[in-house]
């Protein structure tokens, strides 16, 4: 039997520690069948999380922000007000045992958000996330994915930038990548609220993971 994806927007900054925490919880009773699939919607106070091919080269800063060791993939990253970040926890051991297919699925989300806003957000190969050309060569990363998965259970996520201070990610290499840049809704001359940030989402998610 299975159950709809439940959803959770946290309106007030949630600590990175205490969203492991609850995380852990969760994928566990989805792993027992107790709970359903939820997909977490939060904003960050501003910290840093190195990932488990972060270089410790790539913090620039270490005394800026917190910084956090995560058990999610990928490198250092940047977390803060005005990004969202969207934790999903999903069951692959029903919806399909293939992590590759996952992120794949994850970046189509996150594309199929920025269409809504008429933002044209691409892959890139060998760069995880979803980059905006912004003309002359230049690239920008708008949103990031790092996923973790225990027991065919996924965890972690996507932070897509609505319109955080892009200054903040002055202090790492975000995500190991120095050639290009970063950019969010707001930079690119839109103005969502995060509420219509967070509608996009929603709707997005039907579409390429259903109900």
């Amino acid at each position: 039997m299975s159950f709809p994806v439940e959803w959770r927007i946290s309106e007030q900054k949630v600590a990175y520690p205490q969203a492991v925490a609850e995380m852990e919880a969760r994928v566990a009773a989805i792993r027992a069948g107790a709970l359903p699939e939820l997909v977490w919607l939060l904003e960050h106070p501003p910290l840093y999380t190195g990932g488990t091919s972060a270089n410790p080269a790539d913090l620039v800063e270490p005394d800026r922000f917190p910084v956090f060791a995560s058990g999610r993939g990928g490198q250092y990253t940047y977390h803060g007000p005005g990004q969202r970040v969207a934790y999903v926890m999903l069951d692959l051991k029903r919806r399909g045992p293939d992590v590759r297919a996952y992120v794949q699925n994850l970046e189509e989300w996150l594309i199929r958000a920025l269409a809504r806003f008429v933002v044209k957000g691409e892959r890139r190969c060998g760069r995880v996330g979803i980059w905006v050309d912004r003309g002359g060569g230049r690239e920008d990363k708008i949103a990031a994915i790092g996923v973790r998965v225990r027991q065919w259970v996924t965890f972690h996520g996507i932070a897509i930038n609505l319109d955080p201070d892009l200054s903040h990610f002055q202090g790492i290499v975000p995500c190991g990548i120095r050639e290009h840049g970063v950019t969010s809704l707001w930079d690119l001359g839109l103005t969502p609220t995060m509420a219509d940030l967070d509608c996009a989402l929603m709707a997005s998610f039907v579409e390429v993971f259903g109900e």
